[in-house]
């Protein structure tokens, strides 16, 4: 079995990771890559997006981290970021495969039927009224995205929770049986991250939250995120702050404190490190035209 720590990052299957814009999203087949992989792609892992990936038409196997299945079209996945898949498909096998961002991720987890945190693969029939909706939805999106790209950013945003919402009606919310304690407690520590980041906790809190110890925390943490606890930590907050940046009008003091800076300077300091600007001056050179 291939190691994690051997499991390459892509941005999308075969190029390198690369950090992604507030908001990214990405839509293309299989076989628009089939030169890079001719139906085999080897295990790998997203570090910033999750991936919507519908089968049409075709069958193979596909593998999600330990699991495995058989499968013929219709078939419809999600798996979140840093989560390890890979398939192997027949020469007419195709699917429409809808990446998006993490932080558009947790702007639709509200609103969809389907836990976000988790991977999940379903199988059915075409003759299923659902799955025929299903079609239609991953086709609508295709053609979106094929006309307008990222500025049709609020429909493609609208169809994508109504397909994520659509797939928790047919499986309902699924972890996968065979998912090591490692990565459980890896996908319940960014779970618990999300719910508690701005509060500024210590590394203990989350220890003490998800009952295990600081050597266990930060061994899932590095093995299935490959960073610290408390890098993921800093990650979060700045994940909210570009997005309350790009998205709000609200003051820059005001956003530092959202997500824990009380210290308008240190909130400054610790963006400019990261980012390599202020965050008023990365905000200016972001904003939307009206």
């Amino acid at each position: 079995m291939t190691l994690r720590s051997e499991v390459p990052n892509f941005f999308v299957y075969g190029e390198p990771s690369r950090s992604l814009e507030v908001g990214f999203l990405h839509v293309e087949t299989v076989m628009e890559r089939k030169t890079l992989h001719f139906g085999h792609v080897a295990p790998h892992q997203h570090p910033l997006m999750g991936q919507i990936t519908f089968w049409f038409q075709g069958g193979g196997t596909y593998r999600i981290e330990d699991e495995t299945w058989n499968f013929s079209a219709p078939a419809i996945s999600f798996v979140p970021s840093n989560v390890v898949h890979g398939f192997d498909v027949e020469d007419t096998s195709d699917a429409i495969v809808v990446s998006v961002s993490d932080d558009m991720l947790k702007a639709l987890a509200p609103q969809v039927d389907l836990s976000l945190d988790v991977p999940i693969f379903l199988t059915g029939q075409p003759s299923d009224p659902a799955w025929s909706k299903l079609g239609t939805l991953l086709d609508m999106i295709a053609e979106e995205y094929r006309e307008r790209g990222a500025e049709g950013e609020k429909v493609l945003g609208g169809l994508i929770g109504v397909v994520l919402s659509l797939m928790g009606r047919i499986g309902g919310r699924m972890a996968l049986p065979s998912t090591s304690p490692t990565v459980a407690l890896g996908l319940a520590l960014r779970r618990a991250i999300d719910l508690h980041y701005k509060k500024d906790w210590p590394v203990g809190a989350y220890v003490n939250l998800l009952a295990t110890t600081p050597h266990l925390l930060d061994k899932a943490a590095r093995e299935v995120f490959g960073r610290s606890v408390k890098e993921l930590l800093l990650e979060r907050r700045l994940l909210e702050a570009k997005r309350l940046l790009m998205f709000t009008v609200r003051p820059v003091e005001d956003i530092g404190r959202e997500i824990g800076f009380e210290d308008p300077a240190y909130f400054s300091r610790f963006f400019r490190k990261r980012i390599g600007e202020a965050p008023a001056a990365w905000r200016r050179r972001h904003l939307q035209p009206e």
